[in-house]
């Protein structure tokens, strides 16, 4: 199959914190040819990180908590339980904003940092595309309330063993994806991880 589209116009429908953007456009089909014109709206965001902050010798995790518009929908569960992440400025590296988020959000300071995967959060009608890491940290003295005043970021922050932070994937404590998919990735790679990190430092 020839993969294909063609923009046939687009429009900037708003543009604030955030943009969205209208398409009319087609594209080529498995079965050959052309579809119709098709129209989409397209919430614009750009590329961005997440950093699950992992302690190898003490088996903990760095987990954050504020508020989130986006659960509005569920007014007594509005405080999601997630990592640290940002949007990577004009001019930044995504590992920059990894190593500037982290301390940021969460006070802590990356010792070594490697790269999960990059992948699309919802494809269907936004653009936002995340690099997630897994960063070491020494986590003895992580914990507090942080953020940034000008941004109005209010984020409790907490380490908990590992075996905790899976258990509240499995409870449906963690509901938001990026976490998720970074605590699982650890499930599975968690001693590969602490062989490579704690015999690096032997």
């Amino acid at each position: 199959m020839r993969k294909e589209f063609e923009i046939i116009e687009k429009e900037i429908v708003y543009s604030g914190f955030f943009r969205m953007e209208k398409y009319r456009l087609k594209h080529t089909l498995y079965a050959g040819g052309w579809s119709s014109e098709i129209s989409r709206e397209l919430f614009v965001r750009g590329s961005c990180i997440a950093v699950l902050l992992y302690d190898p010798h003490t088996d903990k995790v760095v987990l954050i908590e504020q508020f989130r518009a986006g659960a509005l929908i569920q007014p007594d569960r509005a405080w999601l339980i997630e990592i640290v992440a940002g949007a990577i400025e004009d001019g930044e590296t995504a590992k920059e904003v990894a190593y500037r988020e982290s301390f940021e959000e969460a006070g802590c300071e990356i010792l070594d940092l490697i790269v999960i995967n990059e992948f699309y959060t919802t494809p269907g009608g936004a653009s936002e595309r995340i690099t997630l890491f897994c960063g070491r940290v020494d986590s003895e003295k992580v914990g507090g309330i942080h953020g940034l005043d000008h941004e109005d970021e209010d984020i409790w922050v907490r380490t908990v063993d590992f075996s905790e932070a899976y258990r509240m994937v499995e409870s449906n404590e963690i509901e938001s994806a990026i976490p998720i998919i970074a605590i699982q990735w650890l499930a599975l790679n968690k001693q590969k991880l602490k062989d490579k990190w704690i015999n690096t430092l032997v």
